[in-house]
């Protein structure tokens, strides 16, 4: 079995992009698309919530130039990034097919000025785990808009496991990820470059009473009065990581009228509204947000 999370990866969107594949016993692959936008931490934010918005959500997002990875949903199911072929419905061909959006433009080829770093590494690890072999069964990519000769072959498609570009799956008419340098995508992360990942750190946890004390401006918190920074930094960063703070927000562990307001935003996606969303932790949605984002909750 593979990886099925990459635990370097911010997770983006709930988490359930798919199903089961349809041709498990296919060989596996990977399927390089380009977002055709900005890069950088405001377009990650904004790119990553709009895929979610459409119902169009890749396994993974990733930024070329800051080396940020985000993952959607499971790689041993389907993704939501690709066209059906008729029947064949393409985003369930294989073991797995896993669906990368790389924050670019087709036109520009990102492998021209990217920047892999250790996320790159480990989202190669984690392709790698599922057998998916360095080659590119389809051979070359769209080098233009409409080129026809991008090969969108079917039975290699249905048969063939490896590295695929958007413009080579048949019943798909888009040309991204445009001519990347296909080689540069293997030398980024060699074989036996990358490491196995390590056994998860032990989860952060958040004291409810704490975060409501400092939410409220309450002195009577515990361990003698004390604030409890710590508490609310893990929540800022989660907030963070839903997009309901901003990228270039300072997580300084103090519950002001920003972070309230960004969690007041919280309880409205969670389902609540009127006085149930006036910023101020509660149990259920701090739990909710903590299974999303990895932090325990104690009373």
């Amino acid at each position: 079995m593979g990886e099925i999370w990459i635990k370097e990866a911010e997770r983006l969107g709930d988490g359930s992009i798919g199903g089961a594949m349809d041709s498990p016993g296919a060989p596996a692959r990977v399927v390089w698309h380009t977002t055709e936008s900005g890069h950088g931490n405001t377009s990650f934010v904004n790119v990553g919530a709009y895929l979610v918005r459409v119902g169009a959500e890749p396994h993974i997002l990733y930024d070329p130039t800051t080396d940020r990875l985000g993952q959607y949903g499971p790689l041993n199911q389907s993704a939501r990034a690709l066209k059906n072929d008729g029947g064949t419905r393409t985003n369930r061909t294989g073991r797995v097919c896993i669906q990368v959006e790389v924050l670019a433009r087709a036109a520009t080829p990102f492998t021209g000025y990217w920047k892999p770093g250790p996320n790159f590494k480990a989202l190669m690890r984690a392709i790698r785990s599922w057998d998916v072999p360095d080659t590119w069964p389809a051979g070359a990519l769209a080098k233009v808009y409409a080129d026809k000769n991008a090969s969108r072959n079917r039975t290699t498609w249905a048969t063939k496991g490896g590295h695929y570009g958007h413009s080579n799956v048949p019943g798909n008419d888009h040309w991204d990820p445009g001519n990347i340098d296909r080689a540069t995508i293997l030398k980024a992360a060699p074989r036996g470059a990358t490491p196995a990942p390590s056994k998860p750190a032990a989860k952060p946890t958040v004291d409810l009473s704490n975060l409501i004390a400092a939410a409220r401006r309450d002195p009577g918190l515990k361990q003698g009065g004390t604030t409890h920074p710590a508490d609310v930094k893990v929540v800022e960063a989660a907030l963070q990581a839903e997009g309901l703070l901003g990228a270039s927000y300072a997580k300084d562990g103090s519950f002001g009228t920003l972070t309230r307001a960004a969690y007041s935003a919280w309880q409205r996606r969670c389902g609540y509204s009127g006085s149930a969303a006036d910023g101020i932790p509660g149990k259920a949605s701090l739990e909710k947000l903590g299974v999303k984002r990895g932090f325990k909750v104690t009373a």
